[in-house]
């Protein structure tokens, strides 16, 4: 029987990282490197390894990440069964997020990372590694979308969130949980995530209208809210404390720039939705749906501004965007 092939693409990342002679660790090493490091690895897949970037997560744009989009839709065009993306473990949630979004296909794709460099007593990236191909390479994972594979565990992108700066068990799955987990070399699903019934979003060159995002804290003045629309913003996403609330005071300023660009209310809290019908006092959420504002669900703010910027660079309207989130719920 002949094995999966997988497509492996590094971008680098604690993963690839190595010491400098400047101080701290940077990234260095490649996806052959890293695939070559895992013993094991090559009785999971044929594996192709590619190392589009070396860089720290955090300087990832959403671009970048569409363009890995196109390289793995490319790749499972031409027969691959799954792919494997590595990054740094800063923006995995998004990066994962977005693939969710743009490679809708039912063969899976896993991104992974590292908490420890490879020069670090414990790495963790060469364990990671094989339980992430071999989640991408398991019949098992199909029609589950992207998913994040690390300490042995499955979470879908839609729920997965860094929740730790140093643990190797840095990654939760808000409100849902883990799928699964990796155990005795193979990949054990113990729920499914329904794939989101919304319009498929083209993986297009170019860049993304900007969306701010704004988290709101007691006492809030709302001044950062009344700027976004003057300095360039094409939407706008808030965090509001709770259920998605914000001061009585600025509601009426949420209101003005729901009147200029679409707003997306999400909750600042670590799981659970974004209420729409429960409370009704100036700046609850019944108040800035009724000012034109549309709740983000399941969705925390990361991923409510992602899926905005690339719902407008598609040019959907407003209820579309709507009919999106609620796939998402």
């Amino acid at each position: 029987m002949s094995r999966p092939r997988l497509l492996v693409l590094s971008l680098g990342g604690t993963i690839t990282m190595t010491a400098s002679a400047a101080g701290g660790i940077t990234p260095t090493l490649g996806a052959a490197d890293l695939v070559a490091a895992v013993p094991g690895l090559e009785a999971v897949a044929e594996i192709e390894a590619r190392s589009p970037l070396k860089v720290g997560s955090v300087s990832l744009t959403p671009e970048n990440i569409a363009e890995v989009a196109q390289d793995i839709r490319t790749a499972f065009n031409a027969g691959f069964d799954g792919a494997v993306v590595i990054q740094g473990t800063d923006t995995i949630e998004e990066t994962a997020f977005i693939l969710d979004l743009l490679v809708r296909d039912e063969r899976p794709v896993v991104v992974t990372g590292a908490m420890r460099g490879a020069q670090q007593p414990g790495a963790d990236g060469p364990a990671n590694l094989l339980s992430a191909a071999l989640v991408a390479a398991s019949d098992a994972a199909r029609g589950l979308g992207t998913l994040v594979v690390l300490n042995d565990e499955i979470h879908a992108a839609r729920f997965a969130r860094k929740a730790h700066t140093a643990l190797a068990s840095a990654f939760i799955s808000d409100t849902g949980g883990p799928l699964g987990l990796v155990a005795e070399g193979r990949a054990r699903i113990l729920a499914r995530v329904v794939p989101p019934a919304m319009p498929a979003l083209a993986a297009a060159p170019g860049a993304l209208p900007p969306v701010a995002l704004i988290k709101i804290a007691m006492g809030d003045d709302g001044r950062l809210l009344r700027a976004v629309p003057d300095l360039g913003f094409a939407g706008l996403v808030i965090e509001g404390a709770g259920a998605g609330h914000v001061p009585g005071a600025i509601a009426g300023a949420v209101g003005e720039v729901a009147a200029r660009l679409p707003v997306l209310l999400a909750s600042r809290t670590l799981a659970g939705p974004a209420f729409e019908r429960t409370y009704g006092y100036p700046g609850s959420e019944i108040d800035l749906i009724g000012r034109g504002v549309i709740p983000a669900g399941l969705l925390n703010g990361l991923k409510a501004r992602l899926l905005l910027a690339f719902a407008l660079r598609a040019g959907w309207e407003p209820e579309t965007i709507r009919a999106a989130i609620a796939a998402y719920g």
